[in-house]
């Protein structure tokens, strides 16, 4: 029975879950300057607080962090200082199947994302 009545709950964007709506630097980008200093992702619901996975990823490098990610007032956005270099391609996963801790307000883990782009 509980089966049933799980299949008949309505979907909608509510329970829905979270999934990224922009990057900065935009996902594919091949001309980021190098002396960004900062990358951020907006998810479609308000996230919780101190929660986020922002992990490596095989397919490029992962930019060197400085401090600790935050949350922007929207708490839909996070942010989280780094230092990149030249002619490099970065990728990294915001959630992946290990890692999961990007979690709406609710507590339901983000859709995974892999933000990938190239410094000039």
């Amino acid at each position: 029975m509980a089966n049933l009545a799980a299949s008949k709950e309505r979907k909608s964007v509510a329970t829905a879950p979270p999934s990224v709506v922009k990057t900065v630097p935009q996902c594919g980008d091949t001309q980021v300057d190098h002396q960004v200093r900062e990358i951020s992702v907006t998810y479609s619901k308000e996230m919780m607080d101190k929660n986020w996975s922002w992990s490596t990823a095989g397919e490029g490098e992962f930019p060197e962090i400085v401090g600790q990610p935050k949350y922007l007032a929207d708490k839909k956005t996070c942010a989280v200082e780094v230092k990149l270099k030249p002619r490099t391609t970065y990728a990294i996963w915001l959630n992946s199947d290990k890692f999961r801790n990007f979690k709406d307000k609710y507590g339901r883990p983000a859709v995974p994302y892999l933000l990938v782009f190239e410094t000039k």
